[in-house]
Formats: C-alpha cells, structure tokens, sequence
C-alpha cells in the first residue's frame, strides 16, 4: 500500500466514525440519555447528549 493509498484509508475510517459519533450523539439526544466523558482531570462525568449537539 502507498503512503497516498494509506492516507486515503485513514481519512475514510475517521470520516466513517465521525459519522457513527454523531448519529450516537442524536439518538442518546432523542432518548434524553447521557454521555460519559472522563476528562484532563480524570474526573468521570455524566453530560447530556444534548449538550454536544
């Protein structure tokens, strides 16, 4: 595989899982579920779907 082709390929699967991330985030937002995020602090938090939209 070229260094071109394998480009292309990573562009592709981090396109693909921005995709599936933000139909995640819309269906926890239509169900008024919450995100789970740990963040710089390693402090584990509980924020609403809707918050990220």
């Amino acid at each position: 595989m070229s260094r071109a082709e394998h480009h292309k390929l990573i562009e592709k699967i981090v396109y693909g899982l921005k995709i599936a991330e933000r139909e995640m985030l819309e269906e926890k937002a239509r169900n008024n579920e919450d995100v789970i995020v740990c963040g710089d602090d390693n402090v584990i938090r509980h924020i609403p779907a809707q918050n990220f939209l």
